[in-house]
């Protein structure tokens, strides 16, 4: 079963695949409203466009964030992790001087409703709030996840089809909002050279946080993700870059997830670019 709906100004698409008869259409269909109704909720607390929000009272000195709600302190919690591990690529106060977690908070949305969604039974799941999706399990063919990359520079196509099950991809990049991210270490900067970055990450909170701090890097975030694996370990992230010269550099392992290829000049790379 799968429902689509309009919700922190973008589309959210749930979908959820039932194993057997068990499965009844009722318990799918109160999972997914359990699953829209937190979206709703995070959405009223965290939005920088409802004057009402809990982030707009915070920003407006109402609420001070050591009386803030649990769900808001363990993002500012979070964001500060983020930014000491992405050498403070990573920052939640922006050019207005006021906060906007939204870089953090939409990853983490995503990853604790398909967490709902497990904890009510199912394990195969599609969630995709404006393009950062986690999935769980199977489609319901029984295949993994078909999720494509979008190409920047012609926005019908997809540059890459990836094949994913249980983890997260998130694409950062310029091509459809402008500058809207920006170099916590320059603000004035503005991007040029890279136009996308796609990360898969073990869920949507990691990829997505490291792919926001990953573009704001500019042409070195590819190697920053290459790098973020630890030696000797199972490889945790993968990530795709994409010049404004229809370039694409890859990190070593990102070809494994890749299921079809579509026109674009590549080279595959370390990170070391």
């Amino acid at each position: 079963m799968k429902d689509s709906r309009l919700i922190m100004g973008m589309p959210v698409t749930i979908e959820i695949v039932g194993t057997d008869k068990a499965d009844a259409n009722r318990k799918i269909s109160s999972t997914l409203e359990d699953a829209f109704n937190y979206f709703t909720y995070v959405d009223e607390t965290f939005s920088t466009f409802k004057k009402d929000s809990e982030i707009m009272n915070i920003n407006r000195g109402e609420i001070k964030l050591e009386n803030a709600s649990p769900d808001m302190r363990e993002i500012f919690k979070l964001a500060e992790q983020t930014k000491n591990e992405t050498n403070g690529y990573f920052y939640i106060v922006n050019r207005d001087g006021v906060y906007d977690p939204s870089g953090i908070v939409k990853g983490w949305a995503i990853n604790n409703t398909a967490k709902l969604i497990k904890n009510a039974g199912f394990s195969n799941y599609y969630v995709d709030a404006g393009g950062d999706i986690e999935v769980g399990g199977h489609n319901s063919d029984g295949d993994k996840w078909s999720i494509g990359i979008r190409n920047p520079l012609n926005q019908d196509g997809n540059v890459k089809i990836v094949h994913l099950s249980d983890c997260g991809i998130a694409t950062s990049g310029t091509y459809v909002r402008g500058q809207h991210i920006y170099n916590p270490h320059d603000m004035r900067e503005e991007f040029s050279d890279i136009v996308s970055l796609s990360v898969i990450g073990p869920n949507i909170y990691e990829a997505d946080r490291f792919a926001t701090a990953a573009f704001a890097m500019g042409r070195k975030g590819i190697r920053f993700i290459e790098n973020s694996n630890v030696t000797g370990k199972p490889r945790k992230f993968e990530g795709y870059m994409i010049d404004s010269k229809g370039i694409a550099t890859m990190t070593s392992g990102f070809s494994d997830f890749v299921k079809k290829t579509a026109n674009v000049s590549e080279e595959t790379s370390t990170g070391d670019s």
